[in-house]
């Protein structure tokens, strides 16, 4: 074991990850060595207590706790670069490619699959499994944004470091847009909006099973821990007053944001067990009394697109990745079709 260690961040190193700065000085700490230390406390920021997402700033010292020692180069070559992939894995992720050029891979995550490792989440997840996404480079693509484990659609990864700075820099600056596809109970009025409402961590567990509690916009600068967050909103289709399909863009990008604001509307995404959307939750009249077999047992939430301007090229880009089979099924079965409705609904209004 190495003693303890404070290390200060380069110029260069600014605006990183704490946990993928931490992983690229120190390759044998696993991300959920990483979230372990930081909520033990024993990795600290210039004396702070930090989360693994905290991004760094140059200057900054970081506080290293001991280390196991890492393995010898020799035995490093003899090894996988992590636990031995399962072939259908390897088919299941690779088959999720929707574009990717040499400085850039998009996927459609499936519905299920965990953006990263964590409390909860076991080891099948997409940073688990990109040594199936190398295509011949040395390094593995790195993740830049998260989707929640249930919701599907266009996720970006980066293939080189400077590609990675560059784009996770433009989802801080909010200069990518990101427009969601969604089923939710009833139908929103007006059937075009802004929602406003802050939110604020409500326990019960931690990343994806954590769940958000909306704040009144009024009270959020007197609730500890609340976070402003705003959401774009459009009714594209509707099956009478029962159910509606939305498009969905979050202006802020906060935990279970589409979720919590949809809920606090009084329109729960359909199958959101967590925010009221389920059928088994809602059994009175209206769409609660059921739309039919399992349409409400699967969140209905999906990344439709994301616009956002190449870090090389500097060509603005989107990208757009179809429904999930699930999801498919419902519009099916509910006479929604994907080509009737405009690529962005908000387009004309702003």
């Amino acid at each position: 074991m190495s003693g303890v260690q404070t290390i200060r961040v380069g110029q260069d190193e600014g605006e990183m990850r704490l946990d993928r700065w931490l992983k690229k000085r120190f390759p044998q700490l696993s991300q959920g060595a990483v979230e372990k230390m930081c909520r033990t406390g024993q990795l600290r920021v210039d004396g702070g207590r930090v989360k693994a997402a905290t991004r760094i700033e140059p200057g900054q010292e970081v506080r290293v706790p001991p280390l196991p020692e890492p393995q010898p180069a020799a035995e490093r070559a003899q090894r996988p670069l992590g636990p031995r992939l399962i072939d259908s894995d390897v088919q299941m992720i690779q088959a999720a490619v929707l574009w990717k050029d040499e400085h850039i891979i998009a996927l459609n995550k499936p519905p299920g699959l965990p953006s990263q490792g964590g409390s909860g989440q076991g080891s099948r997840h997409v940073d688990g499994l990109t040594e199936a996404l190398m295509f011949g480079f040395k390094d593995r693509p790195k993740l830049v944004h998260r989707l929640d484990k249930d919701t599907s659609g266009v996720l970006l990864l980066a293939r080189t470091d400077r590609v990675a700075r560059a784009l996770s820099e433009a989802f801080r600056s909010r200069t990518t847009r990101k427009i969601y596809w969604a089923a939710v109970a009833g139908v929103p009025h007006p059937r075009m909006g802004t929602i406003r409402y802050g939110l604020v961590k409500g326990g019960g567990g931690r990343g994806d099973n954590e769940k958000m509690i909306a704040v009144h916009p009024r009270d959020i600068d007197t609730t500890e821990g609340a976070k402003r967050a705003t959401t774009d909103y459009a009714v594209l289709d509707a099956l009478g007053t029962r159910a509606s399909w939305c498009a969905l863009v979050p202006i802020t990008g906060r935990t279970h944001q589409l979720r919590a604001h949809m809920a606090e509307l009084g329109h729960p995404i359909v199958g959101d067990g967590k925010y009221g959307g389920s059928g088994q939750e809602n059994l009175g009249d209206g769409w609660g009394a059921q739309l039919g077999g399992e349409i409400s047992k699967k969140l209905h939430l999906h990344a439709r697109s994301i616009t956002f301007d190449h870090p090389i090229t500097k060509k603005r880009m989107t990208l757009t990745a179809a429904l999930p089979e699930h999801m498919q099924r419902t519009w099916k079965s509910v006479g929604w079709h994907e080509n009737d409705v405009p690529d962005d609904p908000f387009a004309e209004d702003e």
